[in-house]
């Protein structure tokens, strides 16, 4: 298809265009068709969620949002067909500007920064767009928790630039693009007032916190996907975002989109979402906890409160019993449809001789060690991990990035409670008989996260779509290289 081929197998009709996917499990993106019938699938997800969440929350008819969402390019494969990330489809699509008028707020920046080809001038201006209309702002939005939490880590690195613009109306040298500088331009005029006002503000916040609501004063939430690989930024996020509720966006992959957050109140860690039937047709292969044998799938109406299944998809741009490889929990009913919480991605599983561990597992690993550094006044900033056979036995490699510096005891430390915190009793019992080896803490020089965010926006992912990749496969090759390249230090566990 992306060659060329229209013979109606998959589709009925030529797909218009061709997502990919963000390629941070495989080290590659895949390649899945995008149709106007997913199109209209996003368009009624967003409509069924907004309405829930203005039940909840509602906002003023003439506010408007601070969108931190980038298109990125779309290139012509050789048959002919438009390629770009699920997003930057979505964006694109001549039927996204009507069909969400509706239904949302209009974003403070212009087109021409949405679309601009570089991504650090688009989410400078985002920022300074939204404090331009400061007073106006409804909702803070995001695709995902990290790209929330990205923009203001950036804004406190740049807050005083921002603000010189504002008092001297006067763009910084830092916009290049032509369009995006022009389109900037005609929203700046100079603003001394403001520019005060922002800068007390800033100064008056205590390591930043509640600095969303300081700067959007009329802001009733925040928003973006905050679940799965997005949890471990919840509670930077929730640091940034002060009493402001932190609402999760809807459930969906670059395969399409399977249930819609009609909870909207519930935490990050308690959100739900329902299954809407009609976006295809879903079924739920039941998770054995043992691995071994293979289930049947069951129906929406067979399903189990309190069940683990992957999510199967047959959908409208020709994924046929497709296994998005998502594992959830049937956590209740919404009327007659399923309520899922997500659980984990199900190939992201360390393993080296019997033990599984899972995303989530190490997830609660990094948070459980987390503890031991924020004692010390220390944040993770990120984390990805490694399967390690270059030795015999393997080992289990932690890549952390963390804000400050802190003696090797507490790093030590942090190491034996990251260990001792895979408490899954195949690892449990392979370590006490050393068939796995100790695990590794690698502690990498500050930026390098950002410099994997770079790798993957080199190779077309949007940064709107970027997820890190939380377990580093040998096919990834270049993110490995990054990692192992930048670690300033490592520590052995002797937890075992």
């Amino acid at each position: 298809m992306v060659d060329g081929d229209t013979s109606p197998i998959l589709t009925g009709h030529p797909v218009p265009a061709i997502s990919l996917s963000s390629g941070t499990s495989q080290g590659r993106p895949k390649f899945i068709p995008f149709t106007d019938e997913l199109m209209e699938n996003t368009l009624q997800l967003f409509r069924t969620a907004f309405a829930f969440r203005n039940r909840d929350f509602p906002i003023d008819d003439n506010g408007k949002a601070l969108q931190f969402i980038f298109s990125s390019k779309q290139y012509i494969s050789t048959g002919g067909v438009p390629v770009g990330t699920a997003t930057t489809n979505v964006y694109r699509n001549p039927n996204f500007k009507a069909g969400m008028k509706s239904i949302t707020s209009p974003s403070c920046s212009p087109d021409e920064v949405i679309f601009s080809p570089d991504v650090h001038q688009a989410l400078y201006c985002h920022l300074l767009s939204g404090i331009l209309f400061r007073d106006q702002v409804q909702y803070v939005f995001a695709v995902f928790a990290h790209g929330l939490v990205h923009a203001f880590r950036t804004f406190e690195q740049v807050w005083e630039e921002i603000v010189t613009d504002i008092k001297d109306g006067v763009l910084s040298n830092r916009i290049t693009v032509p369009s995006v500088r022009t389109a900037m331009s005609k929203l700046l005029t100079p603003n001394p007032e403001l520019a005060e006002t922002i800068r007390t503000k800033c100064m008056s916040l205590s390591n930043w916190y509640g600095l969303i609501p300081a700067l959007f004063p009329n802001a009733k939430y925040v928003y973006g996907i905050m679940t799965g690989s997005m949890e471990p930024y919840v509670p930077k996020l929730r640091h940034y975002a002060g009493d402001l509720p932190l609402v999760s966006h809807d459930y969906g992959s670059s395969e399409g989109w399977i249930a819609a957050n009609v909870t909207p109140r519930l935490s990050p860690e308690e959100a739900t979402f329902a299954v809407i039937p009609n976006l295809g047709y879903f079924e739920f292969l039941p998770v054995s906890e043992t691995g071994e044998g293979e289930e049947k799938p069951v129906g929406l109406t067979q399903v189990k409160i309190g069940e683990e299944y992957e999510v199967v998809i047959t959908n409208y741009a020709g994924l046929y019993r497709y296994r998005l490889g998502d594992v959830v929990k049937v956590i209740g009913f919404y009327n007659n449809t399923p309520q899922l919480k997500f659980i984990c991605r199900r190939n992201l599983i360390l393993s080296i001789n019997i033990d599984k561990n899972t995303e989530r597992d190490l997830q609660l690993s990094v948070e459980s060690a987390a503890k031991r550094l924020s004692e010390e006044k220390i944040e993770v900033i990120d984390f990805s991990s490694y399967i390690d056979v270059s030795t015999d036995p393997g080992h289990y490699a932690i890549f952390w990035e963390i804000s400050g510096e802190t003696n090797e005891d507490v790093l030590q430390d942090c190491c034996n409670c990251l260990d001792r915190a895979f408490i899954d009793a195949g690892y449990v019992s392979s370590r006490k008989c050393k068939t796995i080896g100790a695990l590794e803490l690698r502690v990498v020089a500050k930026g390098t996260f950002r410099k994997i965010q770079e790798h993957f926006l080199g190779l077309g992912s949007s940064a709107g779509q970027f997820k890190m990749p939380r377990c580093v496969k040998p096919s990834n090759a270049k993110v490995l290289q990054i990692l192992c390249e930048n670690v300033v230090s490592s520590y052995f566990s002797t937890a075992f």
